[in-house]
């Protein structure tokens, strides 16, 4: 599927991977009301044959955030419904059916990096930038980043970034933990097809577990989230997808876990 701002191709065999890319280069794929909700519906119209989704930017920048030109007439009363639209749309990111590997590379700001931080794995190229001007443009993030982006560096670095203007290379912003993965310019979008190659590859209730439980279970208190757990263990190794995994691997016809290479 193709839009004007958002591009939708299928990936693998079975077209299990779906590629969600931004199309908007002149703009530095700046995100627009349009946009926003085509990110929205693309994530709740899913094909069920997809099992995992990457989010790449056409190209030199992922996304350079929110289109400032949309921003300029807007009352509080429509600030706040359109901050609301964008929490629905990455909502369905976040807590949509596939896991989501953002292919990171140029600028990541703003907006953009709300766009990210609502995917469930990040990888960044060498020429991958952090930012969040809006303190600058006497703004404040609405996509969802005062919740999602101090998870991933903490409330202070998150402070620093929108007083300061402080803006993380590649390396740092992999370091404070923007990223779970940084490989060499040019390098994301193809790591990132292989890692939800992988992520496809899972058994659907784990998935479901992992997308959906997980992060709940983690905002809990510990004795709901022992029992929210074991609830969601017995219902995940219940499922005949587990059962015949945990079958291949007693019986020697699945492979075990190994050191990564290099390590002795």
């Amino acid at each position: 599927m193709t839009r004007k701002d958002l591009s939708i191709e299928y990936r693998g065999e079975d077209q299990t991977v779906a590629v969600v890319r931004l199309t908007r280069p002149a703009k530095r794929n700046a995100l627009n009301d349009g946009l926003v909700e085509a990110i929205r519906k693309a994530f709740e119209n899913m094909p069920q044959s997809v099992r995992a989704a990457v989010i790449d930017g056409e190209g030199e920048h992922f996304c350079a955030g929110l289109d400032l030109s949309e921003l300029s007439e807007r009352d509080a009363g429509e600030g706040m419904r359109h901050s609301r639209a964008w929490h629905v749309a990455l909502e369905r990111v976040q807590y949509g059916p596939v896991p989501v590997v953002a292919a990171l590379h140029g600028a990541v700001v703003g907006g953009g990096l709300e766009l990210a931080s609502a995917c469930h794995i990040r990888v960044a190229d060498d020429s991958t930038f952090f930012a969040l001007p809006e303190g600058s443009r006497g703004i404040f993030v609405g996509g969802g980043g005062s919740v999602r982006i101090p998870r991933l560096i903490g409330v202070a670095r998150m402070t620093d970034m929108m007083l300061t203007g402080r803006v993380y290379d590649a390396t740092e912003g992999h370091a404070a933990g923007l990223s779970h993965y940084l490989v060499g310019e040019g390098e994301a979008l193809d790591k990132a097809l292989e890692l939800a190659g992988t992520a496809a590859e899972v058994a659907p209730m784990t998935t479901y577990a992992v997308l959906q439980a997980l992060p709940r279970i983690s905002e809990v208190g510990p004795h709901e989230g022992y029992l929210l757990e074991s609830l969601m263990a017995a219902v995940a190794s219940s499922s005949e997808d587990a059962q015949a995994r945990m079958r291949a691997f007693l019986e020697g016809r699945a492979a075990r876990v190994a050191a990564p290479e290099g390590q002795s």
